[in-house]
């Protein structure tokens, strides 16, 4: 391995190390008691390293959100790619997102941490960067229901509406796991969802 080589593997390490330590103590402590100097002591790593990395500690956590969504659009698109119909796709990219779930847990509760609190904790720059990943998503989902309008299949007025109402159902669907002992205790959480998805895919199929 070449010097150059070698420096940027120690820089995505060093990074690495500051993300990781930034995601233990925003699910120990919460954001607002998360500071650089507490980042910097949980990654082993000088504070100036931090400021070398990132701005501020809002950067760190929108890094993390990028991360988690840049993985999942990659998922999606793997999957995808072996489904040849709209109606599997859409499928596809469902199955794609419950895999996350269960797979990248902390990418996905990272996700969640800021989507479903009330406080938007990004400058506006930053807040726009995020969205326009998650966007990147929704504009697949829109992408494969305006196919299968094009082709036949489906029959959608409006899909880039209802291609935020489904991503917004599986995103709710995933939190029902939660109950699954307990509310849903005669129910196989994997099996609603899969019945769930097939249910928002026969609303828009052409009989």
């Amino acid at each position: 391995m070449g010097t150059q080589e070698r420096k940027a593997l120690e820089k995505q390490l060093r990074r690495s190390q500051i993300l990781d330590a930034a995601r233990m103590l925003l699910f120990s402590s919460g954001i607002d008691s998360v500071s650089i100097s507490g980042i910097s002591g949980k990654a082993e790593l000088g504070v100036g390293t931090i400021y070398f990395y990132f701005k501020n500690k809002e950067e760190i956590f929108a890094a993390l959100q990028e991360e988690g969504l840049a993985l999942l659009y990659a998922n999606i698109r793997q999957l995808m790619e072996k489904e040849p119909s709209p109606e599997k796709q859409l499928a596809g990219i469902a199955e794609a997102y419950y895999q996350f779930s269960e797979e990248n847990k902390d990418y996905f509760d990272i996700i969640n941490y800021f989507l479903s609190s009330p406080t938007v904790f990004f400058e506006p720059g930053l807040k726009h960067q995020i969205d326009m990943s998650g966007h990147k998503i929704l504009k697949i989902i829109r992408n494969t229901i305006t196919a299968g309008i094009e082709t036949g299949v489906f029959k959608e007025a409006q899909p880039g509406r209802f291609s935020i109402m489904f991503w917004g159902t599986l995103h709710g669907l995933l939190h029902f796991k939660k109950l699954e002992h307990t509310v849903l205790e005669n129910e196989n959480h994997r099996d609603l969802y899969r019945y769930s998805v097939n249910k928002l895919i026969d609303a828009i199929r052409r009989s």
